[in-house]
């Protein structure tokens, strides 16, 4: 999962980058999911669209997650955080601040998994905003 990971987000232009955010803290999950809240946010790069993925997000066609993200950039937004919760999921302030909160459906995925898919819809989205014929809907 790792390399196919790597692979597709190495396809994207610019590079996705991963940055991993662990809180190793024993607390309560309502405590557990604050502490990793305030982490993800206080990681947030200034200025960037924040997307929480949530299963009970909106599950968007991969057409229309290109048409978002093309706004974003054709409205100088030149970043976008896509922010994956812990297993209890996101805090109230994350999905707060969240300006897109984006389901992968409603099943429950590993993290790893999450990754795959995630960088493989962003180099879609980037596929199908360049025109290219990688995705052939």
């Amino acid at each position: 999962m790792r390399d196919l990971f790597d692979d597709y987000a190495g396809r994207t232009t610019p590079a996705i980058q991963l940055r991993e955010i662990e809180v190793r803290r024993r607390a309560a999950p309502d405590e557990l999911r604050r502490f990793e809240g305030e982490a993800l946010l206080d990681a947030l790069p200034r200025g960037a669209v924040a997307v929480a993925l949530d299963g009970r997000g909106s599950a968007l066609s991969s057409e229309a997650l290109a048409a978002r993200i093309g706004e974003w950039r054709d409205g100088g937004r030149g970043e976008a955080a896509f922010l994956v919760g812990g297993a209890d999921g996101h805090d109230a302030a994350v999905l707060a601040r969240a300006e897109l909160r984006l389901s992968l459906g409603a099943m429950t995925w590993p993290h790893l998994l999450v990754r795959v898919m995630l960088a493989e819809q962003l180099w879609r989205a980037q596929s199908i905003l360049a025109g290219h014929p990688y995705h052939r809907a």
